[in-house]
């Protein structure tokens, strides 16, 4: 067959036909690689004919190892999506076929169709339940990855930097060219001070084969639980990366859709579910990472700017804008905070700490460390599996206190925010908190939780599914307590959450 872009148009337009799909209404969607034909429970993608700097599929062969390479990629993330390649034959009356047993002459990765409604840049809000499933989702997904060579992936990264500038510079219009200078030199300057950490990584076996366009739109909701799909089949290098650069992808989305606190969340349950030191010290990457991801989608908006209508240029250019200003926002140093938040069982302190976190620090706002999830950690159960008395001696307490602050100084050092979340009932546990801020060179901003034992009790009694093994009977015998002297700012916790919370901004502030 022909292979100019226009040799498809006799498949394209036969895919498009509800008779070639039994009758079935046809939606055809298309980018600048891809068509998608969405008929009944079926989808059927068809690479364009076209060549790009970063991809080829001007040839049916190539078309073909392309559509076999996207199936191989994304079936572990998504089985239930990702079926088989077919062949569009040309049958021996001249007509064509979706996978008849005439001469192949292009190909086509058929899929189950899905709700395009229920992928997650279509909602509204993004809910605790759905922001803690998908922060679970793409650990798992990483915990899967292949690590890959890590040099010619760090190598690239640096490569982008320039890459995006030309194409900033290409429209004066949107993005100034003084603005993009800065922004070039900027980005240079922190690459060149994150590439030892990142060969780091590599060697630690950080750098992976990842999803590689892990935004939103490419995630979906099917039985109720995030799925991710359209992983990056067409470059190994771009297809490859850290594993907290696959993650910023996803929070930057987020961000710049104005929901931080989701955003906030996907990022402690991935740090959590992953429970590696090492990606709290790549947090000091994390800013350049966020930056590179809003730089990608500021330039391939800007691109759309090409093929569209006139009437609809602004709002494109303004998108594009809104990525250009995120991306140069994430990238200012922000100096790292450190707070605990103490109290006794009941006392609201892990609420607390999660409507602050957002709030806290560098994008996407502080690392929670909460000390019931470093005992199970410790005891090699899970979040919510019940531990006995042994668990919880002063030999055990004191362990867990002193790994809550150890994961608190690796994210000081790397210059993010950290959140103790303890009881901190005793003096000497508040002291070596303290103590473990200065060491870090910043300030202990510590907030202790108060409430009758009444509000206490009630609280407890309603958990479920929790980190915390405090029942009624613990609450009741901490009140038998020595607190000691009290230095940190005490806050009133019987009313409302949001009632304590802006007691502890007050404090804060």
């Amino acid at each position: 067959m022909n292979d100019a872009p226009d040799g498809q148009d006799e498949v394209l337009a036969f895919l498009a036909d509800p008779a070639s799909h039994g009758g079935h209404a046809v939606k055809r969607i298309d980018t600048h690689a891809a068509s998608v034909f969405l008929a009944g429970d079926r989808a059927l993608k068809i690479k364009r004919a076209v060549r790009f700097p970063f991809l080829d599929f001007s040839t049916p062969d190539k078309r073909k190892a392309a559509c076999e390479a996207e199936l191989a990629v994304n079936t572990p993330y998504a089985p239930e999506i990702y079926r088989r390649v077919v062949a569009i034959t040309r049958q021996t009356n001249g007509s064509l076929a979706i996978g008849g047993n005439g001469m192949p002459v292009e190909w086509a990765l058929e899929m189950r169709r899905f709700d395009e409604q229920r992928t997650l840049d279509h909602l509204d809000d993004i809910d605790e339940a759905l922001a803690d499933a998908l922060g679970r989702a793409v650990a798992a997904a990483h915990a899967r990855a292949k690590r890959v060579e890590a040099e010619p992936w760090i190598t690239a990264l640096g490569s982008y930097i320039d890459e995006h500038a030309s194409a900033f510079r290409e429209r004066p219009q949107i993005f100034a060219p003084a603005e993009v200078d800065a922004f070039a030199r900027d980005s240079r300057r922190v690459y060149q001070h994150i590439v030892p950490l990142l060969r780091e990584r590599g060697r630690r076996g950080l750098i992976r084969r990842i999803h590689g366009d892990l935004h939103l739109g490419n995630i979906v909701l099917i039985d109720r639980k995030p799925v991710l799909f359209d992983a990056i089949e067409f470059s190994d290098i771009v297809a490859s990366g850290d594993v907290l650069y696959d993650l910023a992808f996803l929070l930057m989305d987020l961000l710049e859709r104005g929901l931080a606190g989701a955003a906030n969340i996907v990022f402690n349950r991935y740090l959590n579910e992953a429970h590696r030191n090492q990606d709290l010290d790549g947090l000091r990457a994390l800013p350049f990472f966020l930056t590179m991801r809003a730089a990608i989608r500021a330039m391939v908006t800007a691109a759309r700017m090409d093929r569209a209508a006139p009437a609809d240029r602004p709002a494109i250019a303004d998108a594009a804008r809104a990525y250009f200003d995120f991306a140069k926002r994430a990238i200012v140093p922000v100096p790292p905070k450190f707070v605990a938040v103490g109290g006794l069982s009941g006392t609201g302190k892990t609420r607390l700490a999660r409507t602050l976190a957002p709030e806290i620090g560098p994008m996407p706002g502080a690392v929670i460390v909460r000390s019931d999830v470093e005992r199970k950690a410790l005891f090699g159960v899970g979040e919510t599996e019940e531990l006995t008395a042994e668990a919880y001696t002063p030999a055990a307490n004191e362990r867990v206190y002193e790994l809550s602050a150890e994961r608190a100084r690796h994210v000081i050092a790397a210059g993010h925010a950290a959140i103790v979340d303890a009881v901190f009932a005793r003096p000497n546990e508040r002291k070596a908190m303290a103590a473990e801020a200065t060491g870090c060179g910043v300030v202990l901003r510590g907030l202790f939780l108060t409430a009758e034992l009444g509000v206490r009790l009630s609280r407890v009694g309603g958990r479920t599914n929790d980190a915390s093994d405090a029942n009624q009977d613990v609450v009741r015998a901490q009140e038998n307590y020595d607190l000691g002297g009290l230095d940190w700012s005490q806050i009133d916790a019987s009313g409302t959450p949001e009632e304590t919370a802006a007691r502890a901004r007050a404090a804060l502030d």
